[in-house]
């Protein structure tokens, strides 16, 4: 027995030094100096380390951080957890009139879009509500968040992934405007009846062809005055097909109270108030309970996505259920850390900030982050690595593997900022069928350098 225990040994001791020399090769080919670079690969099933290079050194995440709060999200809540928002009434409820306000309290589920204000009316409208006279209240004292529409992390702050969390979310915080040509000219509205801010169309219609700075008009977002303005200009083709034009402009719950309305009005709910911040009152009255999605849902969009937006929700989610109401990243955090911590899993050297990675303070090293992802699988297996973005099928590396031997054999979590390109989750190889993680964490400015080893790392362990 002694012998064998020996034999083995010599066995993985001669596997790790063989894959250790192959990847240091693939760092050197790239003209990536080390210091810039954690690796950690592993054999799945076992955990045995198979490869690693300074894999306790600390760096930025980007956006792999999200593995951490996807994976604690379902630890807690489990996969068919499902976010509310409750509907309330106040005051007098009689023969299909609500002499009093109507209430919505919010959750932050971050899912809730335009798509669900139809079914939100229809229940109402099945509750016998013909009229409301008082205002419709809405309460996000759930959150105890800034009370800004950007975080502002970058010169980009009115793009998609600068949203701020916000107790009642509404269209991932985007307001959207349909841009198309019509009889002649370029048309602008918005998507939704929101009065929250102005739009000023200023584009020039072209009869060439729909390229360059012809195909998409400019965009210019002005945040200053009573309401914000988003200005559209310059010049765009008549033979453009439509385009969104997203950007973060207003309050969420503002762009909801509008749509709310407008679908209230136009389903023959008489309406005449308007809109109040406020929390719910004493003897307010439950109406229903609007649900979004199953959790195992929304935590795919996460990480496959790399949705920023929905990761602040859930730490803040988890904060709350941990710590107690209202929700702050701080009660997030330590959430975390202890769901983790229970797991067996060393938090020491794991700054999680904002629990997204938009963030030029989250810490992480590639071994706990390899820790985690073996955590992850023994867990939850493939349940767990369909959370992630499949290589060459969807999500963040749906082109970066299409043509490659890791299509449809990896999984992985990727994270871009300005001086990180990372990448981490599971390799499956085609010869052997053996699963490994896989954590590649390069920090510097040659992002396509780090890309680079990355993709020849996942081929070859496919391979």
């Amino acid at each position: 027995m002694i012998k064998i225990i020996a034999a083995l040994s010599l066995f993985f001791g001669l596997l790790h030094a063989s894959m250790g020399e192959t990847i240091r090769k693939m760092v050197d080919k790239n003209a990536i100096k080390q210091s810039q670079v954690s690796i950690v690969i592993r054999n799945a099933k076992s955990g045995n380390i198979l490869s690693s290079l300074n894999p306790d050194t600390t760096r930025k995440p980007a956006s792999v951080m999200k593995v951490l709060t996807t994976y604690s999200a379902l630890l807690e809540f489990g996969s068919h957890f499902r976010w509310p928002t409750k509907f309330y009434y106040h005051g007098q409820y009689k023969k299909g009139v609500v002499n009093g306000d109507l209430i919505i309290k919010g959750y932050g589920d971050p899912t809730l879009s335009a798509k669900d204000i139809p079914g939100i009316v229809h229940r109402l409208k099945a509750l016998g509500i013909r009229s409301i006279s008082g205002d419709i209240v809405i309460d996000r004292s759930f959150f105890d968040v800034p009370d800004h529409v950007s975080s502002g992390f970058d010169t980009h702050r009115f793009s998609e992934y600068n949203a701020m969390p916000d107790a009642l979310m509404f269209n991932d915080h985007l307001s959207t405007m349909i841009v198309r040509p019509k009889e002649g000219v370029i048309e602008a509205r918005k998507a939704i009846q929101d009065r929250s801010y102005t739009l000023v169309n200023n584009i020039k219609p072209s009869s060439k062809s729909c390229a360059g700075n012809r195909s998409w008009p400019r965009v210019l977002v002005n945040t200053e005055g009573a309401l914000p303005r988003v200005t559209l200009s310059g010049t765009m083709s008549l033979k453009c097909r439509p385009r969104y034009v997203k950007k973060l402009v207003t309050h969420a719950y503002q762009s909801f109270y509008y749509a709310l309305r407008a679908e209230m009005i136009r389903e023959g709910i008489v309406f005449h108030g308007t809109l109040r911040r406020a929390k719910i009152p004493e003897g307010a009255r439950a109406l229903f309970t609007h649900y979004a999605r199953p959790l195992i849902d929304i935590i795919a969009k996460t990480n496959k996505k790399s949705n920023n937006l929905y990761a602040r929700h859930l730490l803040l989610l988890l904060g709350a259920k941990r710590y107690g109401v209202p929700a702050t990243e701080h009660k997030g955090r330590k959430a975390v850390s202890e769901i983790l911590g229970s797991t067996g899993l060393k938090v020491d050297s794991i700054h999680l900030d904002n629990g997204c990675g938009l963030s030029r303070e989250s810490r992480i090293t590639a071994r706990a982050l390899s820790e985690v992802l073996q955590s992850a699988n023994k867990h939850y297996g493939a349940q767990w690595r369909r959370v992630l973005s499949i290589a060459g099928i969807d999500g963040t590396i749906k082109k970066r593997f299409r043509h490659s031997i890791a299509k449809g054999r990896a999984w992985m979590k990727t994270g871009t900022l300005k001086d990180a390109k990372n990448i981490a989750g599971f390799v499956r190889s085609k010869r052997s069928k053996k699963l490994y993680s896989v954590v590649v964490l390069y920090n510097g400015r040659e992002k396509w350098k780090g890309s680079a080893l990355q993709n020849q790392i996942i081929n070859w362990l496919a391979r």
